[in-house]
């Protein structure tokens, strides 16, 4: 059976499409066309919203002269902060303090427990800058009090074991104990520095090493102790008592005493830095029998 030209044959899916017929312009639309809504906008008209928000702000002078004052009050305390970290936990200065060689060690060693035979107390500077350990006996170093408190710690510990008496816990006490009062010395030293008013180069670090270096005569002491018994601790912890006060008492007049002189202050302000030298010399004493005589008992 023959079909018109557009039809399928019988069970085809092909059916022939119809003409399009032309939509009525008056004919009522089902739904709105919002097509437009999305399209291009006018140019010479804010966007509408926050951006016309942010627009009026930028383009007001007093907000961008009240940000421009905040951007610099914010970059101003940030430099504030960084130089106070600078000053008291600089990564510089602390790398001078433990700039050291053998040689130097040797020699420091030497001037702590025999102090006496020293005669230049005075620290070398060149252009202003002080020379580092390695190149001055006189300049103050945390290499020998870093050391020498490890080594307190492991003689702590032998001690305690040859009295049967070691334990994890006494050896946690005895170490934050030794740490936490050299701590305080330091803390106090700034303190009565910043009350007498005068500036000096004495600084965090400097201190530090100053009152750190009591830990050689804490070992010189309990080595005496473990070695001869009684006897031998209390000679040895005189021996390294004076030692250290003498040691104190002429490094620190270095560093506090003259600038009195220099900066031309009253008489009463020069006897309280003298006082304040005297009594970080005389509190060496103290600790070492305090930190030392229960582990020789």
């Amino acid at each position: 059976m023959a079909y018109p030209p557009g039809y399928g044959g019988p069970g085809s899916k092909h059916r022939a499409r119809g003409p399009i017929v032309p939509q009525n312009a008056n004919a009522p639309q089902l739904f709105d066309d919002t097509s437009s809504a999305y399209g291009p906008q006018q140019g010479g008209y804010p966007t509408p919203g926050i951006d016309m928000g942010f627009n009026q702000i930028f383009a007001d002078p007093v907000a961008n002269v009240a940000m421009a004052y905040g951007s610099s009050i914010a970059s101003q305390g940030k430099e504030i902060v960084h130089k106070e970290i600078d000053r008291f936990m600089s990564l510089n200065k602390l790398k001078y303090f433990f700039a050291v060689d053998t040689t130097y060690v040797m020699k420091k060693l030497a001037l702590l427990v025999f102090p006496y035979v020293h005669q230049n107390w005075e620290v070398r500077y060149h252009r202003d800058v002080p020379l580092p350990p390695r190149q001055d006996v006189n300049a103050p170093d945390l290499y020998i009090p870093s050391m020498a408190f490890i080594t307190y710690i492991l003689l702590a510990g032998m001690a305690l074991g040859l009295q049967k008496r070691f334990s994890p816990e006494v050896l946690g006490i005895c170490a934050s104990t030794a740490f936490v009062w050299v701590v305080i010395e330091v803390l106090a030293l700034l303190l009565g520095l910043y009350l007498v008013t005068v500036q000096s180069d004495l600084g965090t670090f400097d201190l530090l090493a100053y009152c750190g270096y009591k830990y050689v005569g804490m070992i010189l002491a309990v080595v005496g102790g473990l070695m001869f018994g009684s006897n031998g601790y209390y000679i040895a912890l005189g021996w390294a008592s004076c030692a250290l006060m003498y040691f104190m008492v002429r490094s620190l007049r270095m560093k506090i005493l003259p600038s009195v002189v220099q900066e031309g202050l009253s008489r009463p302000s020069g006897r309280a830095q003298m006082y304040i030298t005297l009594a970080a010399a005389a509190f060496q004493p103290l600790m070492l029998y305090w930190l030392t005589v229960q582990l020789v008992h």
